[in-house]
């Protein structure tokens, strides 16, 4: 029998990948995803740059909820890469609301 893991969108084969997920990999997954949607990053599946704001948006929000949730339970590294992702994001999202 394969070793074979089924997700909702995806299939995961093998073995886990070579270094675990931290926290820190987690957050900047999800701030790429907003700098995806900002049109900062080309979308992975297109290999194109394309703006969606409302997206762009939860994706930030997402990650302020998360921020709210963890406050208390962070090292002093990974709350000082979250507090800099989070002013970075919004930062990007007020320009990106501009042009």
């Amino acid at each position: 029998m394969s070793e074979e893991k089924r997700g909702e969108t995806f299939v995961m084969r093998g073995e886990a990948p070579e270094a675990p997920i931290t926290f820190s990999t987690f957050l900047i997954g999800l701030a790429s995803s907003a700098l995806i949607h900002l049109g900062e990053a080309p979308n992975p599946e297109t290999g194109t740059a394309g703006k969606d704001l409302v997206l762009a948006r939860q994706s930030i929000e997402l990650l302020g909820m998360l921020h709210e949730k963890t406050r208390g339970n962070l090292t002093p590294e990974e709350k000082q890469l979250f507090d800099n992702l989070l002013a970075d994001l919004r930062l990007r999202f007020v320009e990106a609301n501009k042009r």
